[in-house]
């Protein structure tokens, strides 16, 4: 299984990829069906352990679905 980092790092560095297209979805308890999305646009930084955005600190461990342009790339099959 892809590591969601290696996912993200993916598009964020390859030159023809739209980073500000990628959507992740990851669990947060107290949102709407324990669920958050965040865009490309809103990811601050990729770190080691987490993905950084402008209001939230992500765990990759809580990350279960990544999509780019409408198609699924990551998907942790024990969240959804």
């Amino acid at each position: 299984m892809k590591n969601p980092r290696i996912v993200l790092n993916k598009i964020k560095w390859k030159e023809d990829l739209d980073f500000k297209k990628a959507e992740v979805w990851y669990l947060h308890r107290g949102a709407k069906n324990d669920t958050r999305i965040v865009t490309g646009r809103e990811i601050i930084d990729i770190t080691r352990s987490f993905v950084k955005t402008k209001s939230a600190t992500v765990p990759f461990h809580r990350i279960f679905k990544i999509v780019y342009k409408n198609k699924t790339i990551f998907k942790r099959e024990k969240y959804r």
